[in-house]
């Protein structure tokens, strides 16, 4: 059996939608998890569709996401060019097989023809009138000058079958099937017939790709048939949803890799989440390194079903991550958005990156979190009065005046000190720990929630800071 060889060839569109990127892992996780071979292939034939720095986003994303290709423009390989506009001799060579084959013809209508064929519900559909020249018209046409395509010959009875690992077999009608073009009159390739012809001449053993295509590989199998070609094995990808009416699409947002790091979300958990849209491995693990998911992918494992893209679970995803990194790793990360914070400058980010990172689900989060650390809100004295915890202001009265005293005579401003003696200035003043900090933490900061303790916040506001917060709020008592 030949070895296992999957490729993924996106068009340069400019950004790596989540789709594509799904599509990309699982290629990558099939031909690792059998030991073979991943390539990339750049189809770039629809010079419309073409956006300048779009490769280098296609390399970019691939190489963040781990997905290392053995085969690939950039990186080279023995079935070259891997970008089809420079392929254009190839096709052309065997678009010109295949019409001698009987597979496909010369088609020389006019737009304003095709345009006419339509039928009563506006549905338009070649009507094979150019299969019936003769060898001879067409060489005279072609001599003449006169523009043409090339077109396949699919036939007009019969049912197409053929076998698909996910969705089992595949039956279509030929009868719905169009002669579509395979070479433009630039004489450039569309996608129908370019793939066929790259998937056998580079060797590819699995083709892997999204269910539209599921109707559309009858008219490959035509070709593979008529060049005698072995057919590739098929593996159809279920649609990934944005609800359960929309496809994830670029227009709705938030559909496309750099988008999800620009927010703030990991790589590395950006493509577990991908990885467990459509599929779910045996022993039901949701967090996984690339090697375990190459360890671990099994095509018994993906479902027919389209799959709902959540939110939810992948800010969850993203802060499992942010968790286990070290605070070294943590604060690498987390810096360019600190950058946007009103903390950067001012305050020591080290120590707020540890107060807030088994906090924060998304890096994005982060100035809106610390925010309140350079800007203290004004201090709505009610907050003070708590049943549960057992405040007042009375009490906010005689705490904040004994935590002033105290904290002017402390040397070490850390956590560990400050916790230490303020708790005993509540014992001094005969009332709970928890209850102290509770004020402390609404004196200081004028919020009822805050990421971290009373005493955590206060070691990084420093002494001077405390203090003028601590009159401040007096004053407003």
């Amino acid at each position: 059996m030949a070895k296992v060889k999957t490729r993924f060839a996106p068009s340069p569109t400019g950004f790596m939608h989540l789709g594509g990127l799904r599509t990309a892992l699982y290629a990558y996780l099939y031909a690792k998890h059998n030991g073979g071979d991943f390539v990339l292939r750049i189809e770039d034939t629809d010079k419309e569709r073409f956006v300048e720095g779009a490769l280098e986003v296609i390399y970019s994303s691939l190489n963040e996401s781990g997905l290392k290709y053995d085969e690939g423009p950039d990186v080279g390989g023995n079935y070259g060019p891997y970008v089809q506009s420079e392929r254009k001799e190839i096709y052309a060579k065997y678009a010109k097989e295949l019409v001698e084959l009987g597979g496909a013809y010369y088609c020389f209508c006019s737009k304003e023809r095709l345009e006419s064929l339509t039928d009563e519900n506006g549905n338009r559909k070649y009507d094979k009138l150019c299969l019936k020249l003769s060898k001879e018209e067409v060489e005279q046409k072609i001599k003449n000058g006169e523009p043409y395509v090339i077109r396949q010959n699919i036939p007009t009875e019969g049912t197409s079958s053929y076998e698909d690992l996910i969705y089992g077999t595949i039956e279509v009608d030929y009868n719905d099937l169009e002669d579509n073009v395979l070479i433009k009159s630039d004489g450039m390739p569309t996608y129908n017939f370019a793939n066929v012809i790259d998937d056998h001449l580079m060797g590819i053993t699995h083709v892997i790709r999204g269910t539209e295509y599921l109707s559309s590989t009858p008219k490959y199998n035509l070709m593979y048939d008529a060049f005698g070609w072995e057919r590739p094995v098929y593996i159809h990808l279920p649609t990934i949803m944005k609800d359960a009416t929309r496809k994830l699409s670029k227009r709705y947002g938030d559909a496309n890799f750099d988008d999800f790091i620009n927010k703030g979300y990991l790589k590395q958990a950006i493509i577990n989440y991908v990885a467990l849209l459509g599929w779910c491995p045996k022993n039901n693990q949701e967090k996984m390194t690339l090697a375990e998911m190459v360890d671990l992918f099994d095509l018994t494992g993906i479902s027919k079903s389209p799959s709902i893209f959540d939110d939810v679970k992948l800010r969850w995803l993203n802060g499992e991550y942010l968790k286990e990194m070290s605070d070294e790793e943590f604060l690498e990360v987390a810096t360019p958005f600190f950058e946007k914070s009103a903390v950067y400058g001012k305050y020591d980010i080290k120590k707020i990156a540890k107060l807030i990172k088994s906090r924060v689900e998304i890096l994005s989060e982060i100035p809106e979190k610390v925010d309140f650390i350079a800007n203290c809100a004004t201090i709505d004295n009610n907050l003070y009065e708590n049943q549960k915890q057992k405040t007042s202001i009375e009490l906010a009265k005689v705490v904040i005046p004994a935590c002033i005293e105290k904290l002017k005579d402390i040397e070490d401003f850390s956590n560990s000190s400050l916790f230490e003696n303020l708790a005993v200035v509540a014992t001094e003043l005969e009332i709970k720990s928890k209850q102290l900090f509770w004020i402390l933490r609404i004196a200081l900061t004028g919020m009822l929630v805050t990421p971290g303790g009373a005493t955590e916040i206060a070691e990084i506001l420093g002494k001077e800071e405390c203090l003028n917060r601590l009159n401040n709020a007096l004053s407003n008592l």
